[in-house]
């Protein structure tokens, strides 16, 4: 018995936060993550791919299956869903280059997995649908996903990033 509660005392010491220490938000899996447009200063900045600790071992089991499972369902051709990342946001900021509609916006981009998190402010209510096509017509993008604010009145919505 004593070495049972030995052991689940260890294991409490080492794998439990520690109670002072500050959360610390960090983007663990190198998501690209980035601005291509900044039109409005007061828009705040998305938390996108920054996560606690907490929140990146929740992640980490989803990653890992989802990057396997594109390889295994023959609808990758390349073994991770996320080998595709690095290139979708060269991509996207080729497409930011090419285009000025979004001038009058302030916008970042997340890409995990094949999916594209566009966050921040825009002027026109249509715009997040317009996002979304852009980034849909891009090569290896499976999902496009516009979470904007049109209202800078009203609360964003999405996570704001956390600053030390």
């Amino acid at each position: 018995m004593r070495t049972i509660f030995c052991i689940v005392a260890l294991l409490t010491t080492v794998l439990a936060p520690s109670a002072g220490r500050a959360q610390e938000f960090q983007n663990w899996f190198n998501d690209p993550f980035f601005q291509v447009t900044n039109a409005d200063p007061a828009c705040p900045e998305p938390a996108g791919p920054f996560v606690d600790e907490r929140s990146r071992l929740e992640q980490a089991h989803h990653r890992a299956e989802k990057g396997a499972s594109c390889w295994l369902a023959r609808e990758c051709d390349r073994p991770k869903a996320y080998l595709y990342d690095p290139d979708i946001a060269v991509g996207i900021r080729q497409a930011f280059e090419r285009t000025d509609a979004f001038a009058a916006s302030t916008l970042w981009v997340t890409v995990q997995g094949r999916v594209v998190y566009i966050e921040g402010c825009v002027s026109e209510p249509s715009a997040g649908t317009q996002l979304e096509s852009l980034i849909r017509a891009l090569p290896y993008v499976q999902q496009a996903i516009a979470i904007v604010r049109t209202d800078p009145s009203v609360a964003p919505p999405y996570r704001l990033r956390q600053h030390k």
